[in-house]
Formats: structure tokens, C-alpha cells, sequence
């Protein structure tokens, strides 16, 4: 089960590598277009899956649900601009940071614990942020805060997913997200709208199917093998978007950029050992399937 689990979500990160690849590549086009686009390729899966299991449009929760798309709208687009200022891995490693954000506001307001020895792993991954920020003279100031506000909203979505719980599908969840996003990134890109040429419209199509892939192959790991042995795997697409950064976009990373981001990860996956177990293994995989924004 495990090796499967590896292999899926092995999947999943190449399916986001190639989204946040395409996303750097169309860098010409404003960032509510590419949202625009985004939900569009991901509608053409979802609401077939709602007709085909008679899961209902407008779900149960609706404030959270409008409210979780509000906010993974608001997250996506933060991080579709970052890439503009970031290599695309640094960019992507940064926005990993937002469990900190999540556990520390379910704290706050779930009342939920963190262990003494999580408050170190935040550390150790935050060490990394700054080691980024401080020797990477590519990480500016405008990236930087634009991936930060990122990783913010994406942990608040974490929050509402936790509240939605199991009252809404998963399905119903994205779908919600996706309707959102096509109407705020439709309204908000009229003022930048740039008509894609050729290629241009196929790779702005594929980054709903990419991102649906990922999604589907996370969620597929973790329902396979224990949370604390296939959530880490997810990192590896910050290895894969690396790669794409170096060979595709000719970025270049320093010695100091690669500690800065093995910080972050190292940090992050010591924190997800720490707090997952055997019972919430179908928790997670829900949040998964509906965390990604």
C-alpha cells in the first residue's frame, strides 16, 4: 500500500510542478486571468462528478463554503503574482509555510493544542524563510510579502475546511471554489484581459486539468497509507518545480537558497510526524482534496 501511496503522490507532485511551470511560462498574463483560466479546467471535472453522484450544487454550509472560496481565491491569486517576483521553487517552497499559519489560528480559534516540540519545527521552517529572505538576492521584498499573504489565506482555509467537516463532499467543496474563482478572476481580469494566442489557450486550459491531477493523487495517496508517511511525499514538488525552474526558466539557486528551502521542508515534515496519526488519515485526505488553492 505504501509503495502505491508513493507512486500516486509522486503523481500528484508533477501534476502541480507542471501547473506552477505553466503559471511562470504565462507570466505575460495577469494573475486573475490565469485564476480565470484555472477554475475553468477544474469545473470540466467537477461538475460532471456532481451530476454523476447527484451530490447537490449548493451543498449544506453555504456562508463557509462561499467563504473558503473567498479566501482560496484570494490565496491562489496572492501566489499566481509571487511567481512574478520569485523563482519559481523558492515561490513555492515559501507557500508550503502555511500549516504554521493554520495551526497557529487553530489554536486561537478551534482551541486546538500544538505540542511544545511543534513550536521548534515552526521554527526550523521559519529559520528558512529568513535564510531566503536574507542571502537569496533574488527573493525581493514585493515576492516575498505577496507569497507570505499567500501561505496567510491558504492557512485560514485550512480553518473553514475544519468547520465545513464531513457535512459537505469533497466535490462539493472544490466545486464551490472553482465557481467562485471563475467569477471573481472573470470580473477582476477585465481590465487586464490579454487574448491568448495559439499555444497559449491549451496551456491556460491545462492548468485546471494539472491542478485536478495533483489534487486527485493526493487525496488517492493519503486514503492508501498512514498521514505521517505519505503527507511528507508531497514536497517533492518543490525537488520537481526546481528542476523545471533550472532547465526551463534558467533560474539559478545558491547554497544559501537550497538550505533556506530544505529548512522549510525539513521543518514542516518534522511537524507533520508530530501531529498526524492512524485516526485522522481520512481527515486529512478531505483537507487535502479541498487545501490546495
Amino acid at each position: 500500500m505504501l509503495k502505491k501511496a508513493i507512486q500516486f503522490m509522486i503523481i500528484s507532485a508533477i501534476g502541480f510542478a507542471f501547473l506552477n511551470a505553466i503559471v511562470k511560462y504565462l507570466g505575460d498574463f495577469n494573475a486573475y486571468q490565469i485564476v480565470f483560466f484555472r477554475s475553468i479546467g477544474t469545473l470540466f471535472f467537477t461538475i460532471p462528478l456532481l451530476l454523476k453522484y447527484k451530490l447537490p450544487f449548493s451543498g449544506n454550509k453555504k456562508t463557509l463554503l462561499i467563504l473558503r472560496g473567498i479566501l482560496g481565491v484570494t490565496s491562489m491569486s496572492l501566489f499566481f503574482m509571487s511567481t512574478k517576483h520569485l523563482p519559481i521553487g523558492s515561490a513555492v517552497s515559501l507557500r508550503y509555510i502555511s500549516p504554521i499559519f493554520a495551526a497557529v489560528f487553530a489554536f486561537f480559534i478551534l482551541k486546538e493544542k500544538i505540542k511544545p516540540i511543534q513550536w521548534l519545527f515552526f521554527l526550523i521552517a521559519f529559520s528558512g524563510v529568513v535564510i531566503l529572505k536574507g542571502f537569496d538576492s533574488q527573493i525581493n521584498t514585493t515576492g516575498l510579502l505577496l507569497i507570505l499573504a499567500s501561505s496567510f489565506f491558504s492557512g485560514l482555509v485550512f480553518i473553514i475546511i475544519r468547520k465545513i467537516g464531513a457535512d459537505d463532499h469533497p466535490i462539493v467543496v472544490v466545486n464551490y471554489f472553482m465557481m467562485i474563482a471563475l467569477i471573481a478572476g472573470g470580473i477582476l481580469c477585465i481590465p487586464y484581459w490579454k487574448t491568448p494566442v495559439g499555444w497559449e489557450w491549451i496551456l491556460l486550459l491545462s492548468l485546471g486539468i494539472f491542478g485536478y491531477v495533483g489534487q486527485l493523487y493526493m487525496t488517492k495517496a493519503l486514503q492508501l497509507a498512514e498521514t505521517n508517511k505519505a503527507a511528507p511525499l508531497k514536497y517533492i514538488e518543490v525537488i520537481f518545480t526546481m528542476l523545471i525552474g533550472l532547465s526551463w526558466f534558467h533560474e539559478s539557486y545558491t547554497m544559501w537558497s537550497v538550505l533556506g528551502i530544505l529548512l522549510i521542508i525539513i521543518g514542516l515534515t518534522l511537524n507533520t510526524y508530530t501531529k498526524t496519526s492512524k485516526s485522522n488519515t481520512s481527515k486529512q485526505s478531505h483537507e487535502a482534496l479541498n487545501g490546495k488553492n
